[in-house]
């Protein structure tokens, strides 16, 4: 299994720019990416800014399959002018996980 985390940094008032453009991402993933098993999106409450993604694939082909779709160049069209810094990736190999059903 591999993963991408991104820790991603919108500059103060796009917020709500980001979260829109994340969401649509996870949106296309969940609706036409079957190997691409986990996307998650979060936004951290102390910082409105500050988004992260954990994205995990069953293979570096499912992995380059979304890098390089339509919809990510997509995300980064809109994200590029409100970054606010680098976004920080950490592509990894899975080594433990815990899934817990939805309630």
């Amino acid at each position: 299994m591999l993963t991408i985390t991104a820790v991603i940094r919108a500059k103060k008032g796009q917020e709500d720019t980001m979260r829109r453009a994340l969401l649509a991402v996870a949106d296309n993933v969940r609706l036409n990416e079957p190997n691409t098993i986990g996307f998650f999106v979060s936004q951290d409450p102390a910082d409105p800014c500050v988004f992260t993604t954990y994205e995990r694939f069953v293979d570096q082909a499912a992995m380059d399959a979304h890098n390089n779709s339509e919809v990510v160049a997509h995300f980064f069209g809109i994200a590029k002018p409100i970054l606010d810094g680098d976004v920080v990736l950490v592509t990894a190999s899975e080594i433990s996980a815990k899934a817990i059903p939805n309630r």
